[in-house]
C-alpha cells in the first residue's frame, strides 16, 4: 500500500487557514489525479482542491471545519487499483418477517352535534356581541356544546393574525469568505472618515455611440461594447486628474501610485468578489470589456484566484444591474474610493432651456475624507459626468474607429 497524504496549499500571501465548503467526493471513492476533490474558502476567495494523484480517497476532515495550511486533509491510497464499472451494489439483507402491528385503540367518541351546538347563552351573546365575535366562532364547554358566559369573557377577538402557516427558522454558518467581507465592511466604516457626494449624468452621448457602433464593435472584437468600457475610461481619467482618490493611507504616509488597477464588484455563487483591472488606464476599450466579462466569467464558475482579487487601487461597483436608482457605497479598504453606478430612468431634465426626456444616472462616490478633501471629490466626480456627457472629445478623441479598434 502507497499512501500519499494531501495537505492544504497556500492559496495566497498572508493566508493561513482555510474552510472546507464542500467536498466533492466521499470518502472511498476512487479518484483521478488533477479531479476536483473538494472546493475550500480562504478570506479572499473559494478554490477548488485537485487530487495530487490517482487513487482510492480517505477524507480526514468535515464540511465546515477550518483547516491551517499544510495540514493534511485525505489521504489517497496510489496502489489502489481502478474499479472496473460501478462498484457492485451490497446485497441487502433479507426482510425479517414482521410483526403483527398493534391495533390502535378505538378512538373517543365525539359528542354528537345538536341544536344547541355553537349557540351561545343570553349573557354570552350579550358579551359576544360587545367584543364583535360570532358564537360560531367560540368554542362551547357548556352541555351539547353550548356557550357559556364563561367562554364568552375567555373568547378573544382575532385581529387577522394569520395561523397555521410555516414558521420554520434554518441556520448555516457563513463562508469564510462571507464573513471576511463582512468584517472588511464593518472595519471600512468604523476606521474611515467616510463620505459620500453625488451627481447625476446624462447618457444620451454614450447610448448614441452605443447604438452606433456595438454590432461592428461585438462582431470584431467579441464582446459586447457595455456600460462599464465607458465608466472605466472615464474613472481613469478623472484619477489621473485627481491622484489623491487614487491613493491610500498605510500608517501615518500616504501611498500614491502612478498606475491604476480597478477593482470591479461584481456578484459571484459564494456572494460579493471584487476582481481586480490592472493597469485599466493603459486598456482600450476592447481591453476593458475582454478583461472585465473574463474576470466575471471566473468569479461566477468559482475559478477566480486571490492574486485576481488582490491589489486594487479604487473600486467602481454596479448596482444599477439590480435596479438600485441610489445607494452610498462602502469603500473597499485599505482603498480610498469607490464609485457607484445606478439604474438608468428615463426622465424629464432640462437641456439649453428645453425640458426634454433623457437617460440619467445617479453617481455616488464614497471617499474616505482623512485623505481626499472635497474639491478632489467632488472635481472627481465632476470629471467623470463630463467625460460621460461628451465621450466623443474626452474618451475617444473624436476618433470612435480608432478608439474602438474597428
Amino acid at each position: 500500500m502507497s499512501i500519499l497524504e494531501m495537505k492544504v496549499p497556500s492559496p495566497g500571501e498572508s493566508i493561513t487557514e482555510v474552510e472546507i465548503a464542500t467536498w466533492l467526493v466521499k470518502d472511498g471513492d476512487y479518484v483521478e489525479k488533477d479531479q476536483a476533490i473538494a472546493e475550500v474558502d480562504s478570506d479572499k476567495a473559494t478554490l477548488e482542491l485537485p487530487a495530487e494523484a490517482s487513487g482510492i480517497i480517505t477524507l480526514k476532515a468535515e464540511e465546515g471545519d477550518a483547516v491551517a495550511v499544510g495540514q493534511v486533509v485525505c489521504l489517497i491510497d496510489t496502489a489502489a487499483a481502478k474499479p472496473e464499472g460501478g462498484a457492485p451494489a451490497a446485497e441487502a439483507p433479507k426482510a425479517a418477517p414482521a410483526a403483527e402491528a398493534p391495533k390502535a385503540a378505538p378512538a373517543p367518541a365525539q359528542p354528537a352535534a345538536t341544536y344547541a351546538t355553537g349557540s351561545a347563552s343570553p349573557a354570552a351573546k350579550k358579551i359576544l356581541d360587545e367584543k364583535n365575535i360570532a358564537a360560531t366562532d367560540v368554542k362551547g364547554t357548556g352541555k351539547d356544546g353550548r356557550v357559556t358566559k364563561e367562554d364568552a369573557i375567555n373568547a378573544v377577538p382575532s385581529f387577522g393574525t394569520p395561523t397555521g402557516g410555516a414558521r420554520n427558522i434554518s441556520r448555516k454558518k457563513m463562508s469564510m469568505l462571507r464573513r471576511k467581507v463582512a468584517e472588511r465592511l464593518v472595519e471600512a466604516k468604523n476606521t474611515t472618515a467616510m463620505l459620500t457626494t453625488f451627481n447625476e449624468v446624462n447618457l444620451t452621448e454614450v447610448n448614441k455611440l452605443r447604438s452606433q457602433y456595438k454590432e461592428a464593435f461585438k462582431a470584431k472584437h467579441g464582446v459586447s461594447l457595455g456600460y462599464m468600457s465607458f465608466f472605466t475610461k472615464a474613472v481613469t481619467r478623472a484619477l489621473q486628474l485627481f491622484p489623491d482618490v487614487n491613493s491610500m493611507i498605510d500608517g501615518q504616509e500616504q501611498l500614491n501610485f502612478d498606475f491604476i488597477d480597478i477593482s470591479v464588484a461584481v456578484s459571484g455563487p459564494k456572494g460579493l468578489m471584487v476582481p481586480v483591472v490592472r493597469n485599466a488606464e493603459l486598456l482600450s476599450f476592447r481591453g476593458v470589456e475582454a478583461d472585465i466579462k473574463r474576470l466575471a466569467t471566473r468569479a461566477r464558475d468559482g475559478q477566480i484566484t486571490v492574486d485576481e482579487m488582490t491589489g486594487g487601487t479604487f473600486t467602481i461597483t454596479n448596482g444599477g444591474v439590480f435596479g438600485s436608482m441610489l445607494s452610498t457605497p462602502i469603500i473597499n479598504p485599505p482603498q480610498s474610493g469607490i464609485l457607484g453606478m445606478h439604474n438608468i430612468i428615463e426622465r424629464p431634465v432640462a437641456v439649453n432651456g428645453q425640458v426634454v426626456i433623457a437617460p440619467m444616472m445617479y453617481i455616488a462616490l464614497s471617499y474616505d475624507h482623512r485623505i481626499i478633501d472635497g474639491r478632489e471629490s467632488v472635481g472627481f466626480l465632476v470629471a467623470v459626468k463630463e467625460a460621460l456627457e461628451n465621450p466623443m472629445e474626452l474618451l475617444l478623441d473624436n476618433n470612435p474607429t480608432k478608439a474602438f479598434e474597428l
